[in-house]
């Protein structure tokens, strides 16, 4: 048996990973993103808050602490996006394409391994800035605004959806990497498509859904059916000899 036709390898997934990260950090333009983007995104939603008198009305809080939710939700749904996007295309820019393509790494080692690489720094960056974000508004804020923040419900929608966000930004930047010959455009194409299910933060985040339990499972499940799909979507569109010929469409 090859090894295009064994089992799973969480080896040869390791491997890409560990290569993926050391590709991040020699380019200049994803480690900024990644290192400064989560830092804007953080640092809005503090001031706001921060900004709100100790007798601001109910739903003016409402709305500041929706609106501060939505910048943090921003991190995973963007971030991700401008890394997965450069997955395929970036290769090939490289030249790196064709050697990576020809190892006996599976279709699907490929696609883990390069969502992988995007998701876990993802992660860990939204988490620790939802630390942060929590710790200050915890220390410094009215106890009004903190009693709103850190409502269960609250807290639960924003872990659960974080890895939901950036699923559905990976999956949706791969399928443009896999279709794109530009960097750029495959950048700029993938942050846009990775907006949609910020909807359903929004939504939360502004009291138009009440963040209970039940809300925020239901709505995390529905989007881990969606992140699913495009998983699936995605590797039907992943095509090792297309793209080793170079058949891409923007």
């Amino acid at each position: 048996m090859n090894a295009l036709q064994s089992p799973l390898s969480w080896t040869r997934i390791r491997a890409l990973i560990r290569k993926e990260v050391n590709d991040y950090r020699r380019n200049r333009f994803i480690a900024v993103t990644m290192a400064v983007l989560p830092v804007v995104f953080m640092i809005s939603p503090v001031i706001t808050i921060f900004k709100l008198p100790a007798d601001a009305p109910a739903s003016r809080i409402d709305t500041v602490v929706g609106l501060s939710l939505l910048y943090l939700m921003l991190i995973p749904a963007l971030v991700p996006a401008v890394v997965a996007s450069y997955a395929v295309v970036g290769e090939r820019e490289q030249g790196t394409l064709e050697p990576v393509l020809t190892t006996p790494v599976r279709p699907t080692e490929f696609l883990l391994g390069k969502a992988l690489a995007a998701l876990l720094p993802t992660l860990l960056i939204s988490y620790l800035m939802y630390g942060v974000f929590l710790a200050a508004v915890g220390a410094f804020a009215h106890e009004n605004v903190v009693h709103d923040i850190f409502q269960a419900p609250r807290i639960l929608a924003q872990l659960l959806f974080t890895p939901l966000l950036a699923g559905w930004s990976i999956w949706v930047g791969i399928a443009i990497s896999t279709r794109s010959s530009d960097v750029r455009v495959a950048q700029q194409l993938s942050s846009f498509a990775s907006l949609p299910p910020l909807a359903v933060a929004a939504l939360v985040g502004f009291d138009v859904i009440k963040p209970t339990l039940t809300v925020a499972l239901g709505l995390g499940l529905a989007l881990l059916v969606i992140d699913v799909l495009a998983w699936r979507v995605v590797s039907t569109l992943f095509h090792r000899e297309r793209l080793l010929t170079g058949g891409v469409k923007a």
